[in-house]
């Protein structure tokens, strides 16, 4: 039975979900949060957050759990029995053939039908390939249950728009996106969500609607990036400064060209462009093909911005010669500066194709002790061989590496600084070659001008 508008169920308490509760309860509902990992569960209910990122989480959780506005549990459907509003932000990831996974969310989704009440509001957060809401959900929900979606409880969809250590940020002052499956859904998430965030909310015609805004958002980004990466090849080639050239041109209100660099990584711009190029089911296959023929940028893009790795690796070999049985460190394997997450992080395809070039690889990353790193696959730099390190990758931007003294690695030739984040003259003053993507290959000797190489590099396989 359901407790009247005061409660909503939040399905997923990761990092957005746990601060989405937050949100929720700060505004005066009552929030269950659900999740699978009876350990998310204990340290919600015992007013311990599980996500660091989020500075604010470690006030509100203890103070929302013991006024009894926020709790957790491992039993989603017994929650939904109870609420009004669910909220669903359970990840959807992608394979190794680039297919989507739907399998958590699948199951999630279940759950919410074994418990669904009529008059209940159901919205998905998660990011979907376009029509997943009103198809896919739909269908689950309803062969759950006797209630039928539009008329016996309504359905929508609204995009996360946050990012990592600035949520509550985000959700002040990103507008809202928000599509239902019919005039009522949409217009009973759109009043929910009033009533728990002060952003403005934009609503839009349909489910498929509000989820093809999330697709266009990431992928935008994706493909921005990959022109900036191929501007910076260019750049090399003709011995020109791509970083002067883009701010110049950025200074006219037309023109966001982003940075280029040596990888893009994260939950989202790496994963929800093949979103995009997704079909639904097996069924859908015209729709698939029509699509895979429509949008060809963001295929590219994704190809473009996966080699820039193989792209550095020959640069520096400009300079050093093969890195054959030679140290290389990579400083940073998380996808982001300052954030402690590796998803899809561009550690990982750097250091594959340092393999591939059969270099030795460790790295450095103060976020993370030795064995989490171990762990991710990677291996530590012992302090007794920082002096057999031929090269540096500068892949995260973290802030502590603008202070790294690195004169400690004395047989360093070349450093690669790529994330733009480096002091090119403190580097260069200890007699090591800097350089960075698309800087025209001002680190001497070994000018590296081939434009064969490069194309070969950047576009092989898009066909």
């Amino acid at each position: 039975m359901q407790s009247g508008l005061s409660t909503v169920a939040v399905v997923g308490l990761g990092k957005i979900g746990l601060p989405l509760a937050v949100q929720y309860a700060r505004h005066g509902r009552r929030v269950i949060g659900c999740d699978i990992n009876s350990q998310v569960v204990e340290k919600v209910n015992s007013g311990q957050p599980h996500v660091q990122e989020e500075p604010e989480l470690a006030i509100e959780v203890p103070r929302l759990v013991g006024e009894g506005l926020l709790s957790a549990t491992l039993d989603t459907t017994a929650a939904v029995r109870q609420a009004a509003v669910v909220v669903v932000i359970v990840p959807v990831a992608i394979d190794a053939k680039h297919e989507v996974d739907f399998g958590g969310i699948d199951a999630a989704t279940a759950a919410i039908g074994a418990g669904l009440q009529r008059g209940t509001l159901v919205i998905y957060e998660t990011t979907l390939p376009v029509g997943t809401t009103a198809q896919r959900f739909a269908h689950i929900l309803e062969s759950r249950t006797q209630l039928k979606t539009g008329q016996d409880f309504y359905l929508a969809y609204s995009p996360e728009r946050v990012s990592s250590g600035r949520i509550f940020q985000d959700l002040r002052i990103y507008p809202k996106v928000v599509g239902g499956i019919d005039e009522r859904s949409t217009s009973a998430a759109v009043a929910f969500y009033r009533s728990v965030l002060d952003a403005d909310i934009i609503a839009m015609a349909s489910t498929d609607e509000a989820e093809f805004v999330k697709l266009i958002e990431t992928t935008y980004r994706d493909v921005n990036i990959a022109l900036a990466n191929e501007f910076a090849c260019f750049a090399d080639v003709h011995g020109l400064d791509v970083a002067a050239a883009i701010t110049a041109a950025n200074s006219q209100p037309y023109s966001l060209i982003h940075a280029p660099g040596v990888g893009v990584g994260g939950h989202c711009i790496p994963v929800y462009p093949y979103f995009l190029l997704a079909g639904l089911q097996d069924s859908h296959a015209q729709i698939h093909d029509s699509n895979q023929q429509m949008l060809t940028l963001p295929h590219h893009a994704r190809h473009i911005n996966d080699a820039m790795a193989e792209y550095a690796i020959r640069r520096i070999e400009a300079v050093t010669g093969s890195l054959a049985h030679q140290c290389v460190l990579i400083l940073g394997v998380a996808y982001r500066g300052d954030v402690r997450e590796v998803a899809f992080t561009s550690a990982k395809l750097l250091q594959d194709a340092l393999l591939e070039h059969g270099a030795t690889v460790y790295v450095d990353d103060p976020l993370f002790s030795e064995d989490e790193l171990r762990a991710l696959g990677y291996s530590p730099l012992p302090a007794q061989l920082e002096g057999q390190v031929l090269a540096i990758i500068l892949q995260a931007h973290h802030r502590v590496y603008q202070l790294l003294d690195f004169s400690q690695f004395t047989s360093c030739q070349v450093v690669l600084d790529g994330r733009h984040a480096l002091d090119r003259e403190k580097i260069e003053s200890l007699g090591m070659s800097y350089m960075a993507i698309g800087d025209g290959n001002r680190a001497k000797p070994g000018m590296w001008r081939d434009r064969q190489v490069v194309s070969s590099i950047l576009h092989e396989g898009d066909r």
